[in-house]
């Protein structure tokens, strides 16, 4: 489960000067991909386009034209003229004297096609949507204000169908996913605390060999957590976090947990002293399960969650970050794989009529997996170090070819104002 902190040798003293909070990997659940607008989706897998920007239009195949339409408190998109099916690139202007954001939606479905977020007032920015036969309008949410709609515009002809639009979520979507996850979540602390105490009574009775072999089932059940991490809070990292910024490194008092009993059991420490650390481990661990039935999962969390699972995988275990020793970056990967299939299964029901291309993620899901296990032999894992190039190149491709599908994913599930 990586929540792993982005504390790099290259900003020591950023990283120091930071609060906790501020150095968690982790970003707010919208994200900005160029000038504040979203993508909702990528290359030839694209469900729903949300492309603004002026970089980020595309040329239309009508002689590059563009619709301008104006955008202000009295008016939302009420100038669209020359509505056709195909591509089509409009230059929204606001005079607004607010922000606003601006969709593009089926007007008898609700079903988003385009979508400009933080439209400042005087400016202009670009919406391109590829659109087929269907009644359209333009929504207009500005800052502190009623909602205004567009009229409906009309477009017939066929032979192009048009790209699939979006109905958004709302948050009373997300509650059952999340309340079923989070149950499922609370379901594996037992198996977390067991593993964990066996990690620790075999540090007691100076085994390593079995030590190791604790570490990695324990550690293992806890990545698979992956979407859990944001609950967890401060506990996170007293578990789970690095040496990565900290003033003397491995060596630092605030280094503890499972990368901490990696350090010691993979570099010659001896057991005796690094019985303090897996007692610590295990208390942790136990207050942990014994808090959750308290804590409450953010059900705006759920799709951003499924995508950075595996963002964090591609980020730090597969460029071997938060190795210490136990070259076990392949497993915590697999782990993670578990990990964003555990969310999928429950943003399923949501998704199945949103997201049409369902069956090409699950493809790459299933493709990344196959390329894991095959260096899976019996109780030994690859480390990275041992790939051959061919074998890296192909689990990085397959990786990054699963986290821009995920990517769908979070933007589908991100709840949107409607009103």
């Amino acid at each position: 489960m990586e929540r792993k902190e982005d504390r790099t040798a290259e900003a020591p003293a950023e990283a120091a000067a930071d609060p906790p909070e501020r150095r968690r990997w982790y970003r707010h659940r919208r994200w900005a991909l160029s000038a504040g607008a979203l993508v909702l989706a990528a290359a030839s897998f694209t469900t729903v386009v949300l492309v603004t920007g002026a970089d980020g239009a595309r040329t239309d195949d009508r002689a590059g034209a563009a619709t301008r339409i104006d955008i202000s408190l009295g008016s939302c998109g009420g100038d669209w003229t020359g509505p056709h099916p195909g591509t089509q690139v409009f230059e929204l202007r606001s005079t607004m004297n607010r922000a606003t954001e601006v969709h593009l939606v089926n007007a008898r479905t609700g079903a988003v096609y385009g979508e400009i977020e933080g439209l400042g007032p005087g400016t202009t920015r670009r919406m391109t949507a590829s659109l087929g036969a269907g009644t359209y309008r333009f929504q207009c949410l500005p800052d502190d204000a009623p909602a205004a709609m567009g009229p409906v515009v009309h477009i017939t002809g066929a032979g192009h169908a048009g790209q699939s639009g979006v109905v958004p979520v709302n948050q009373h979507d997300l509650i059952p996913p999340t309340l079923d996850y989070q149950k499922w979540i609370g379901e594996r602390m037992s198996d977390l605390v067991d593993t964990t105490d066996r990690l620790r009574t075999a540090v007691h009775d100076g085994d390593r060999a079995k030590a190791r072999t604790a570490w990695l089932a324990a550690h293992l059940v806890y990545e698979r957590m992956g979407a859990a991490y944001g609950t967890f809070g401060d506990a996170d990292e007293a578990i789970n976090g690095t040496d990565a910024g900290l003033p003397r490194g491995v060596h630092d008092p605030g280094f503890t947990g499972f990368h901490r009993l990696e350090q010691g059991l993979w570099h010659g420490e001896s057991t005796s002293g690094l019985r303090p650390i897996a007692d610590r481990l295990d208390k942790d661990v136990r207050a942990l399960r014994d808090s959750w039935a308290e804590e409450r999962m953010d059900p705006l969390d759920m799709g951003l969650r499924a995508h950075e699972i595996l963002e964090n995988t591609l980020q730090f275990e597969l460029t071997g970050r938060t190795d210490h020793g136990s070259g076990s970056n392949l497993a915590t990967a697999r782990a993670n794989l578990d990990g964003t299939k555990a969310v999928l299964t429950r943003l399923r029901p949501l998704l199945r009529t949103r997201y049409p291309h369902l069956a090409r993620l699950d493809d790459s899901l299933h493709h990344l997996g196959e390329l894991l296990d095959a260096q899976h032999h019996g109780t030994r894992w690859t480390p990275l170090d041992r790939l051959s190039r061919a074998e890296r190149q192909a689990i990085d491709a397959a990786t990054g070819d699963a986290v821009e599908r995920l990517a769908d994913i979070a933007a589908i599930c991100d709840v949107r104002r409607t009103a």
